[in-house]
């Protein structure tokens, strides 16, 4: 089975717009190496796909990314992955950052940890007001590099330090409150409300919303290595076995 599926559509318009889908939903969209490689390669060639005006981020089976497989990583004997994962999860990261197509996240139930990364990297969020995401790895003592690395690149750090430092939960209405998310609706929208923003941004003139993509992102004058690498240093070469928040 693969790990990252991707579906196209067509508006009635004639516009197109795709979905990148995380299909683990019997471990609620854990990430693995597969998936890290498999989300890399579909948003990449999307992102080479001129037909194609938006994407939707979402995870398969009502829930968005439940964070590490802990099962996988734990794992004896070692998955043959995991000696890669790092440059692996860079280079998913790497295909969000770079990616000129506006993404637009439909966050069900949850996102936690490095779930919660891939829903912050998203450029527009719609999240049910039930949901909630976690970046909780301060409570375990692991460093969140990729979270701090897309947090910094949107937000205040009076947001940064509300998301962060405890480590909590925050629910729709937290979200909105913060500007993590652009929506909160009623869970059972979420798709729905995530659907029709990629049909408007599939209906724009050809190439628009990836000309004020990168005329947003043009500011930061830093590739994605650089970005990154600035939020990596302090855990570089180290390796953490993940566990559970308590």
């Amino acid at each position: 089975m693969e790990e990252v599926l991707v579906n196209k559509f067509t508006t009635q318009a004639g516009g197109v717009w795709a979905e990148v889908v995380l299909n683990r939903p019997e471990r609620k969209n854990a990430i693995t190496g597969p998936l890290g490689v498999g989300l890399a390669e579909r948003v990449n060639a999307l992102n080479a796909d001129d037909e194609v005006q938006a994407i939707m981020l979402r995870g398969e089976g009502g829930a968005f990314c439940s964070g590490l497989d802990l099962g996988a990583f734990n794992a004896t004997p070692e998955p043959e992955w995991l000696a890669d994962f790092q440059t692996i999860w860079r280079g998913a990261h790497k295909a969000l950052f770079q990616c000129d197509k506006p993404i637009v996240g439909a966050m069900q139930r949850y996102a936690i940890n490095g779930g919660a990364a891939l829903a912050v990297a998203c450029d527009y969020l719609v999240v049910g007001e039930q949901s909630f995401v976690q970046v909780g790895e301060v409570q375990i003592g692991m460093a969140a590099p990729y979270n701090l690395a897309w947090l910094n690149l949107r937000y205040s750090e009076a947001v940064i330090a509300e998301v962060v430092l405890l480590g909590d939960r925050l629910n729709g209405a937290d979200m909105l409150r913060l500007g993590l998310a652009n929506q909160s609706v009623d869970d059972d929208q979420v798709l729905q409300t995530a659907t029709a923003i990629c049909e408007r941004f599939a209906d724009f003139p050809s190439g628009a919303p990836a000309k004020i993509k990168q005329g947003m992102r043009a500011r930061l004058g830093q590739t994605a290595d650089e970005w990154f690498d600035l939020h990596t240093a302090a855990t570089a070469g180290t390796r953490v076995k993940p566990q559970s928040m308590k």
